[in-house]
């Protein structure tokens, strides 16, 4: 039986391997491949994007997307998705992470039923919401503001924020700030020198997450706006009936910005996943 169980086991080890590395590579796959085929799309003319069978090799013609950064509006929309996705990311962090290390660190009645209602704001779909926000939003003047959309994307991360927060609070000992505590440091010091270094990655982390979200919402941008459009609506309401070579341009230029993000900041992720530094 030994004997059997030592030439069995390695080679459930070896299979195991294998399928971890047929997943790994499936992933990859599925996430490179649309981004491959739309940058190959984008740099081609359009008689070779409306021609079939496809070409899997980009022709480097940028003349869809000189044609489309000269759209009048597209540059405002992008600087208006820049905008409102930084306030965004600012204001989840600033409300959800002292929210998280309430929750980790402080016992009170209802806790649970706090965070259970923290989960329950995203049972409301926004589009049931989107009548009484722009009427609320007409009346105090927050109408087609940047300010205004930030607001509602800030609700729509505060969630995510809470939650990670919370959970990269709970992770710490509490002993660590206690100790702070007796070398002088008010609860003040010791969060920032002790509890705060060692959470910075997972912040990012969310504010990564509060990030992304803001800058891929449509539906409020389109509801909320009418000047002052993001990317996402802009793109809504230029491209619905352009040519499809257009259509490829516009998403490659909404993509791209998000990705150069998300490679600057990404050795945070590594951070909190425990990947070292590179």
């Amino acid at each position: 039986m030994t004997a059997v169980a030592d030439v069995v086991a390695p080679d459930a080890r070896k299979a195991g391997r294998g399928l971890y590395r047929a997943g790994v590579i499936l992933l990859c796959a599925w996430v490179i491949v649309p981004l491959y085929l739309l940058l190959v799309n984008t740099m081609s003319s359009p008689d070779t994007v409306n021609s079939f069978p496809k070409s899997f090799l980009p022709e480097f013609d940028m003349g869809s997307l000189e044609f489309f950064m000269g759209f009048q509006g597209m540059l405002a929309a992008l600087w208006n998705s820049v905008v409102v996705a930084l306030m965004t990311m600012v204001m989840s962090i600033a409300i959800g992470a002292p929210a998280g290390y309430a929750l980790s660190r402080f016992d009170f009645r209802g806790k649970e039923l706090f965070r259970l209602l923290i989960l329950l704001t995203r049972a409301f779909p926004l589009p049931l919401l989107a009548l009484p926000l722009a009427v609320l939003f007409i009346r105090t003047g927050l109408d087609d503001t940047a300010f205004g959309l930030a607001l509602v994307h800030t609700t729509l991360a505060i969630p995510f924020a809470v939650l990670i927060t919370f959970s990269l609070f709970s992770g710490i000992p509490l002993e660590l700030e206690e100790a702070a505590w007796t070398l002088g440091c008010t609860r003040l010091t010791a969060f920032t020198k002790v509890i705060l270094p060692l959470v910075l990655p997972g912040i990012t982390a969310s504010a990564i997450f509060a990030f992304v979200i803001s800058w891929n919402e449509v539906f409020a941008a389109a509801v909320l706006t009418i000047e002052n459009r993001t990317l996402p609506a802009f793109l809504l309401q230029t491209l619905g009936e352009a040519p499809l070579h257009l259509k490829f341009a516009g998403g490659f230029i909404l993509v791209v910005p998000a990705l150069i993000f998300i490679f600057a900041v990404r050795k945070y992720l590594f951070a909190m996943w425990g990947i070292a530094n590179r």
